[in-house]
């Protein structure tokens, strides 16, 4: 396994955290992870998720609440309707009230 598929997985189990109802951006993921310029290898691993069914890819949205990661979900609207689903407001690809359900693993994970 290379230190891409290892970073990934790293990746995947924050991803798995992400509550149910709420949302994260690939830039806190990347800060998490002790990667502060590393948001963009955060979307590879995102764009590889689809590999993985138990990561919920769709809670991961950019930093300002655009779902810039929806054409990895088959259907144009598939990621803004599983947010729906789980209660979180989506209008023309954005999350709605950000800040809300935004969910920031820096603070929620502390030891």
């Amino acid at each position: 396994m290379g230190k891409e598929e290892n970073y990934f997985d790293l990746v995947y189990e924050v991803v798995r955290l992400i509550p149910r109802g709420r949302v994260t951006s690939y830039g806190a993921i990347a800060h998490y992870l002790g990667m502060k310029s590393g948001a963009r290898m955060v979307g590879y691993a995102m764009n590889a998720a689809h590999s993985q069914p138990d990561v919920p890819a769709h809670r991961v949205v950019n930093r300002l609440g655009l779902l810039t990661g929806k054409h990895h979900f088959g259907a144009p609207d598939e990621m803004a309707r599983r947010l729906l689903a789980e209660g979180i407001p989506v209008e023309e690809d954005q999350v709605q009230d950000f800040q809300r359900y935004f969910w920031d693993p820096a603070q929620e994970l502390a030891l």
